[in-house]
């Protein structure tokens, strides 16, 4: 075989090797159950519990949020994230949590919202250092 040949063979395989990898860190939504029992950071899809209230006084510490969340499984747990509230969180329709379980708590790192919109299921990402960046309808991320 000549070497180009060779050269091409290495390089498709490494490349379906890099897709293989790639496609193994996809996450699938879990509930609250199912993150108590992970070491790993899940995603968890739920509803916020209006009844509970939400706790955030920006004047005692502005990266302190806290509220209650139903899962799809219809377990209510409290969720403590460290960064401010997010814009418009009274208004979302669905959350995303990314985070995990310590106790009977779950700690996110990161709040996704789907926010009502007549034109289009966009959700809005929240990052702790308090940016909004507006994602796809299943958390990809959307580039101007």
């Amino acid at each position: 075989m000549k070497k180009s040949a060779i050269i091409g063979l290495i390089t498709i395989a490494i490349s379906v090797g890099i897709l293989f990898s790639l496609n193994a860190n996809t996450d699938t939504y879990s509930n609250f159950k199912e993150a108590a029992s992970s070491q790993k950071e899940e995603h968890v899809m739920g509803y916020w519990e209006k009844s509970k209230g939400m706790y955030y006084d920006a004047v005692k510490d502005a990266n302190h949020f806290a509220f209650h969340m139903k899962d799809e499984k219809g377990e209510i747990r409290e969720v403590v994230y460290n960064g401010t509230k997010p814009q418009d969180f009274e208004k979302s329709e669905k959350l995303v949590l990314i985070g995990k379980m310590d106790g009977d708590k779950f700690y996110a790192s990161k709040i996704l919202m789907k926010c009502p919109s007549k034109y289009n299921d966009n959700l809005v990402e929240i990052n702790q250092d308090g940016k909004v960046k507006e994602v796809g309808k299943y958390g990809e991320k959307k580039y101007n």
